[in-house]
């Protein structure tokens, strides 16, 4: 007997330029998304039954994917999607009472890995979405985020507009609100950062070094998201990756400060990757003033590894 064809769906989550505040409230870790229009799509088949139809590849051979859990296929090249999605089959296998599910899928992503904008995080929400939808069910942002932190330390792009997450343990998740007309422009230093590696260290001492700096930062964001006004959200901004930015992160940081300077009234601040490569000079998009900016930057920034444009935009996880 074939395994029998549930259904097919695809799923876009975005990435982020880093983060718009970053540290620790109350003994909890926690950051402020930052997602942009830069997205990962997941396309998901699922199936039913003993004999899955995707457990051979185009030319026969045997394609099937060592994980625990309930087999997954067509994303060997991406482990922690892969994991991911065979924590949500058996997540959906509870919830719809259907036994013996598996999944093909294919994930496609411009999001560069290591830089502090959310790859995985927007990989494991699309592929996650793709497959809850496909077998007819909706998993709320709630869900997504604890399957993804099952996995590893994840940003809270799945929650909609601006969001405050734990990225460790989820024990904070909350949207703030919409983004306000806000664009930025990345800056990428270069190299690569081992999310895992990273969030291994223990950075408590760290951040309680910047408890005020941090909670001016986050006071300045919630009240910027709430009045709609880009210029309160740059500030804040601005003191976080002053307060947090990586060690090496620190003259990139001040020249992107100078260049906000420079760009005048349309440059609203800075922000970072806390735990990335790239610095961002977030702009107010009522000034209309993106263009020349990002041309400034670009000449500015010679020896960046790239300079990109990103609107700001509300997170989650969009239906395709």
């Amino acid at each position: 007997m074939s395994g029998a064809l549930i259904g097919t769906a695809a799923a876009l989550a975005p990435g982020t330029c880093g983060e718009l505040v970053q540290g620790m409230s109350d003994g909890i870790n926690f950051l402020i998304t930052c997602p942009v229009n830069q997205f990962s799509r997941a396309t998901a088949t699922l199936y039913a039954g003993p004999d899955n139809p995707a457990d051979t590849d185009a030319d026969g051979a045997d394609a099937a994917i060592s994980v625990s859990g309930p087999p997954v296929f067509g994303i060997d090249h991406l482990p922690k999607t892969r994991q991911a999605v065979a924590i949500a089959l058996s997540e959906i296998e509870r919830r719809a009472g259907i036994a013996g599910l598996s999944a093909a899928l294919s994930v496609s992503s411009p999001i560069p890995v290591g830089k502090g904008m959310g790859s995985s995080s927007a990989d494991i929400a699309a592929a996650v979405s793709a497959v809850s939808a496909a077998a007819g069910i909706a998993l709320p942002p709630e869900v997504i985020a604890r399957i993804a932190l099952a996995v590893e330390p994840t940003d809270g792009v799945m929650f909609p507009g601006i969001a405050m997450f734990d990225h460790r343990q989820g024990r904070i998740a909350e949207s703030l609100g919409p983004p306000p007309p806000l664009e930025v422009i990345a800056v990428d230093r270069g190299g690569q950062v081992d999310t895992l590696a990273f969030n291994a260290v223990d950075r408590t001492a760290q951040w309680a070094s910047v408890a005020d700096q941090t909670a001016a930062a986050l006071d300045l964001v919630r009240e910027g998201i709430r009045r709609s006004d880009p210029e309160l959200i740059g500030r804040g901004a601005t003191i976080s990756a002053q307060a947090g930015h990586p060690p090496d992160a620190g003259p990139w940081v001040e020249r992107a400060i100078a260049l906000a300077q420079e760009i005048g009234s349309a440059a609203v601040g800075v922000n970072v990757a806390h735990s990335g490569t790239i610095v961002g000079i977030l702009l107010d998009a009522r000034r209309r003033r993106s263009k020349p900016a990002f041309r400034q930057a670009r000449q500015e920034f010679p020896d960046a590894a790239s300079v990109q444009h990103f609107r700001v935009i509300g997170g989650g996880v969009r239906p395709v």
